[in-house]
């Protein structure tokens, strides 16, 4: 359906034009450029018919846990720090952030319109991560640069040494935006897989946090313009980082499953380094079953009728792309809803994103809608659009 696809017409221009140049100059756009470019990717914004102001059966997040209603804004200051008050304890709580990690770096190779510098920081104290930090060439000192952190399994995929259509860290930078590919090294397990103190997405958003800061003290980087998106497993992770830390500017999320699905073997937060962590002897992998029964965590938020709609609204009023496939089909409008309803509530509209593809793997056109995302919501100085 046209709410979810661009049409061929639309995909050959977004394919053979780009907004973001690497050059000399920050990237920039003309609000005439910015309107036509809003033109293409606002019918990412718009639920289908069949899922326009349905909530499906989740619970509102305009309610307090005591059932006490949102009224006003000031209550939702107070209600978005409850649920993240309430997910940081059941999680485990963070270490500080390291708002200034030591960044040592290992390698610097010019490529096709950027340099890629393989570095080094701590992602958690005690947990030394290797990544590559992509420059633009012509990128100058003046905090003006927009960037995006790419999260997964680990960080070549995202520079384009793995995998296909997975280069995303590879394919903004070429776009003029600066960008750092980030894996995990393990250190979702902290301070160790024997006992770790934190479920290991949310040490993964901890992690995120720190790498968030290896772009914000780049003096190319403007600090407010720094987006955070994976897929799959990265998909999990971004949505956990963008969600727990407020201080990236928008997300785009693709095919993580974005609530809790156990007919979906893929939508496993169940598993031990997800959300079913409770010990180094990990349940046995699949689907929750009377035999392999839930563990950890997730099994406490499935008896207590948690689900993650919950930290999508804590994005509100940032934006943010599902990119969905397989695992994120447009019935997700049902738990996207919810956020929508939050944003509405605070008066903004058209904050909540979702395209749709058959299969799980991204495409060059799903990643075309990604790369659309960030040059409408970073490219620009302030994050006040389509109020």
């Amino acid at each position: 359906m046209k709410q979810w696809f661009l049409s061929g017409l639309v995909l050959l221009s977004l394919l053979s034009t780009s907004l973001l140049q690497a050059g000399d100059e920050a990237p920039q756009v003309s609000p005439a450029r910015a309107q036509q470019l809003w033109q293409q990717i606002a019918p990412f914004f718009e639920p289908g018919s069949e899922f326009k102001g349905d909530l499906g059966d989740l619970k509102t997040p305009l309610k307090f846990y005591d059932g006490s209603p949102v009224k006003t804004k000031a209550d939702w200051q107070k209600r978005r720090q409850e649920i993240l008050k309430t997910w940081h304890t059941m999680m485990g709580e963070w270490p500080p952030v390291n708002e200034h990690p030591d960044v040592k770096t290992l390698k610097q190779e010019q490529k096709e319109g950027y340099t890629q510098y393989t570095v080094q920081f701590d992602i958690a104290p005690g947990h030394p991560n290797t990544g590559y930090l992509l420059i633009p060439h012509g990128a100058k000192p003046d905090h003006s640069r927009p960037a995006v952190l790419v999260v997964y399994y680990e960080p070549e995929t995202g520079v384009g040494l793995k995998g296909e259509n997975r280069d995303f860290a590879r394919a903004l930078a070429k776009r003029g935006f600066v960008t750092f590919s980030v894996g995990h090294d393990y250190s979702l397990y902290y301070p160790n897989r024997e006992k770790a103190e934190i479920q290991p997405l949310s040490a993964l958003a901890y992690g995120a946090a720190n790498a968030f800061h290896v772009l914000a003290n780049r003096s190319e980087v403007d600090p407010e313009r720094i987006g955070v998106m994976g897929h799959s497993y990265g998909g999990k992770w971004s949505m956990f980082a963008s969600c727990l830390y407020d201080k990236f500017a928008c997300a785009a999320w693709s095919d993580g499953g974005i609530v809790f699905n156990e007919k979906r073997p893929s939508v496993n937060y169940w598993e031990p380094w997800y959300l079913g962590y409770e010990g180094p002897d990990f349940r046995k992998r699949g689907l929750p079953t009377k035999e392999n029964p839930r563990t950890g965590l997730y099994k406490r938020l499935v008896k207590e009728g948690h689900d993650l709609h919950e930290l999508h609204a804590l994005m509100a009023p940032r934006p943010f792309l599902v990119s969905g496939g397989s695992e994120d089909p447009p019935s997700q409008w049902r738990a996207l809803n919810h956020t929508i309803a939050v944003n509405d509530f605070l008066g903004y509209k058209n904050r909540v994103a979702m395209t749709n593809r058959e299969k799980h793997s991204p495409n060059p056109e799903s990643n075309e809608q990604i790369y659309r995302f960030f040059e409408y919501w970073l490219l620009q100085d302030q994050l006040d659009q389509q109020k």
